[in-house]
């Protein structure tokens, strides 16, 4: 196995005391010294500062390239105004996702932001399916994620105009000379901002938001925590290629001029399988669950209707410990039609234990609309 790749503020994160693991290929922080429940609370109540630089941001430009992305996204990407960006998914051909993602119109030009693990198949799929256009994974830019109540004030000291963006507005602004492009939008279920920086001036532009009050390095074991409670799912657990969107509980994502009836509807890989999904429901759908006690159930926790069965009927995906909720949440899969407040069983450790079925998401989100 190749060794995992530092990003870009690789010296920063030694210099704070991150613990480094391999993450999607690179060598990331999953947490620093005041470790994952003080940095998972510090950004509900204040602001966290995450290095998303993993990511891959990807740039697709020519004539009619919105209406050419259709045809890889059930996303209404030609009639996402200037200036926005939205929610999508890259679909294979029998409807499974291959990735999640965020569009941005940007004017000239889309710019999507992909997930680190898929970002090269991601260009495969892009570069294969749109041959006339161009579609670059731009390499010189890095990522920062600034989350939580502070994040406007913390950010707004730097680049004053910022605070005048709504929830998934997009915009260029300048900082010290450097360019930034900049998404009100973030991965925790609280207000903030996703930061596009040259590599170059990504050091000085991550010390210059430390030094504001109230924000604080964040890893990836309180970016996890924090996704969960906020009821987002995880490419590689939560979505995968055998999950299809509306099983995932995103049919919310496929707007209405791309379903049945509507002036573009289809055109997307999987479009009949997605589409019947969305008319008639799917065989199984994602849900929350909330086991009993204080031990968490985790991705691969089989469920079970009842202690003595012997067949499972549902999957774990995602689960950890809510710091903010104060127990143990989890995700899974279970057959479509099973209610809120129903119990199943997860197999732990040999020891079938209560999980209730529940609304999603745990923690309500706090978006600037």
């Amino acid at each position: 196995m190749d060794d995992p790749i530092p990003l870009p503020l690789d010296g920063l994160h030694a210099e704070l005391g991150g613990r480094m693991v391999p993450f999607a290929g690179y060598s990331m922080p999953v947490q620093y010294p005041a470790g994952v429940m003080a940095e998972h609370l510090h950004t509900r109540a204040k602001a966290g500062l995450f290095d998303v630089s993993h990511m891959g941001q990807v740039v697709v430009r020519g004539d009619g390239a919105a209406a050419a992305l259709e045809t890889l996204v059930p996303v209404d990407v030609a009639g996402l105004a200037e200036g926005r960006q939205r929610y999508g998914v890259l679909t294979f051909p029998d409807g499974g996702v291959a990735d999640d993602l965020m569009v941005a119109n940007r004017g000239d030009h889309l710019l999507l932001v992909v997930n680190g693990a898929m970002k090269h198949l991601d260009l495969e799929i892009l570069r294969k399916g749109l041959p006339d256009h161009s579609v670059e994974m731009l390499e010189d830019r890095a990522l920062l994620a600034l989350q939580g109540p502070s994040a406007e004030g913390a950010l707004a000291a730097l680049v004053p105009g910022a605070a005048g963006m709504r929830f998934m507005d997009v915009a260029t602004f300048d900082w010290e000379g450097a360019t930034l492009w900049i998404s009100r939008s973030g991965y925790t279920g609280e207000d903030g901002f996703e930061i596009s920086v040259p590599v170059e001036r990504i050091d000085a532009f991550a010390r210059a938001l430390l030094a504001q009050e109230g924000v604080m390095p964040i890893g990836l074991g309180a970016r996890d925590s924090l996704r969960l409670e906020a009821g987002m799912p995880l490419y590689g657990q939560d979505l995968t290629a055998g999950i299809t969107p509306v099983e995932a509980g995103l049919g919310w994502a496929i707007q209405k001029v791309r379903r049945a009836g509507g002036d573009r509807a289809g055109g997307f890989p999987g479009a009949d399988r997605i589409l019947a999904e969305l008319a008639e429901g799917p065989r199984r759908i994602r849900v929350g669950l909330r086991p009993e006690g204080r031990a968490p159930m985790r991705a691969g926790v089989m469920l079970y209707e009842s202690v003595e069965a012997t067949a499972p009927c549902g999957t774990v995906t995602s689960g950890g410990f809510g710091p903010t909720v104060g127990a143990p949440v989890a995700m899974g899969y279970v057959p479509i039609g099973t209610a809120v407040g129903s119990v199943l069983y997860g197999d732990l450790r040999g020891r079938r234990l209560p999980v209730t079925i529940a609304e999603l998401p745990f923690y309500q989100p706090r978006y600037r609309r």
